[in-house]
């Protein structure tokens, strides 16, 4: 994980930006690395570097045990299958390669717990010195799984909840039963070492929603009481009509990036406590027909950002295929404004057929990773809605895929 170091910076005499061997180190730079150097108001935003690859999402497998209400399983039809021990040696000896070396996250559309070889999948990582992460739903949490897990040497057990009371979370995940998730989780917690830091770290995952949303201040205390040290609340992808209904984003979909303009007032913030006498003004402040500044923090512009490439990001199927994110890495449905949205999946290469660092650095991919960084694609998030409705070109004129519908780059919808 990064530690967020700081260090000085240098402008030579030639007028090249010099910058502190221990970052050059931390972030792989090399003698001729492209970054991208973006004014921001009164700063610079110096990105990290498109050639970096810092973090690998692991599929294990598409399969899992339970049907949730909000899950892509509902709409696809793909094959099911886990990952093969040729396809994961092929990840790690990718891995054993790169300096310095990626985060690992197992995780993908299955439950990675339903892989027969995750113990041995997460050791593996973890012996070429990976931070490694996983995801689990936490029904096959067992006693022996949290030790094995423990043991492997696991950095990091993120546990997706989508309700706080019984009934709420059966209403959402199907065929499972949150007093044994619960029961899973706490003996995780119990089976850490005693520390004032135990590890690995807990985190939660909640999709939020209008039939879940009232759960959220219990799922923040049921988090403290499970000893999460990160809870990651995400809006909800819609896959059919139906769940269309269900968002908790029409208005930043609609108002937000229009009210960024100098006949609108901009309001700013500050920090300060969110209590009986602040309430008000801070509901006020988020419904108002203004821009909004918080500690610098504008909340009125589109982000134009994707998580995926700013960490490095590439994701990897249970079957070899590479994708340069979660969101592409399988071809579906959902509903963007109460519009279907189709959605292609891109494949730079499989396992099977290239190394994984030789698909990293092909030349199209390369490109690709440096165009998201511009983010020069059409509003389509923000947009009334037109004839492109996938993302196989746009109407400023980029080309498959186009990234302007993706809500990951706008902070509407967050993975770990």
């Amino acid at each position: 994980m990064s530690n967020g170091m700081k260090g000085w910076a240098i402008v030579d005499e030639e007028g090249r930006l010099v910058l502190p061997a221990n970052i050059l180190h931390q972030h792989g730079l090399k003698p001729g690395t492209r970054l991208l150097v973006e004014e921001n108001h009164n700063s610079l935003d110096l990105h990290p570097p498109a050639s970096r690859l810092g973090r690998i999402y692991i599929e294990p497998t598409n399969r899992c045990n339970i049907t949730c209400r909000a899950c892509i399983r509902n709409i696809w039809e793909t094959e099911m299958g886990q990952m093969r021990a040729s396809t994961f040696d092929a990840i790690m000896e990718g891995i054993r390669a790169t300096v310095p070396k990626p985060e690992v996250f197992f995780g993908g559309f299955g439950e990675p717990l339903a892989h027969p070889k995750i113990i041995h999948m997460v050791q593996k990582a973890k012996e070429a010195g990976c931070w490694v992460e996983l995801i689990t739903n936490g029904t096959l949490l067992t006693p022996t799984t949290s030790r094995n897990l423990i043991d492997a040497g696991l950095d990091l057990l993120w546990v997706s909840i989508d309700g706080a009371r019984e009934q709420s979370y059966a209403d959402l995940r199907l065929g499972a039963q949150l007093p044994l998730v619960l029961e899973n989780l706490g003996k995780f917690k119990a089976s850490r070492a005693y520390a004032w830091l135990p590890h690995p770290e807990i985190g939660i995952v909640f999709v939020i929603m209008k039939r879940n949303a009232a759960d959220l201040p219990e799922m923040i205390s049921l988090a403290r009481h499970y000893g999460a040290s990160r809870f990651l609340v995400t809006n909800l992808l819609p896959y059919s009509p139906e769940l269309a209904g269900e968002v908790l984003y029409t208005r930043s979909l609609k108002s937000r990036t229009y009210l960024h303009s100098p006949w609108i007032p901009n309001l700013s913030l500050p920090k300060l406590d969110y209590n009986e006498t602040t309430r008000l003004a801070f509901d006020t402040a988020l419904k108002g027909s203004h821009s909004l500044t918080i500690t610098r923090n504008d909340l009125s512009s589109a982000n134009d950002s994707c998580p995926f490439i700013r960490r490095g990001s590439i994701a990897i199927g249970w079957d070899g295929s590479v994708s340069p994110c979660l969101p592409l890495l399988y071809s579906h449905t959902s509903y963007l404004r109460q519009r279907q949205r189709n959605t292609s999946r891109w494949v730079i290469g499989k396992l099977t057929e290239r190394g994984l660092l030789e698909i990293w650095k092909d030349p199209e991919y390369v490109s690709f990773r440096e165009r998201v960084q511009e983010f020069e694609f059409s509003p389509c998030t923000f947009c009334g809605g037109c004839d492109y409705s996938d993302n196989s070109a746009d109407c400023v004129g980029n080309e498959f895929p186009a990234c302007g519908g993706c809500l990951w780059a706008q902070g509407i919808i967050q993975c770990p």
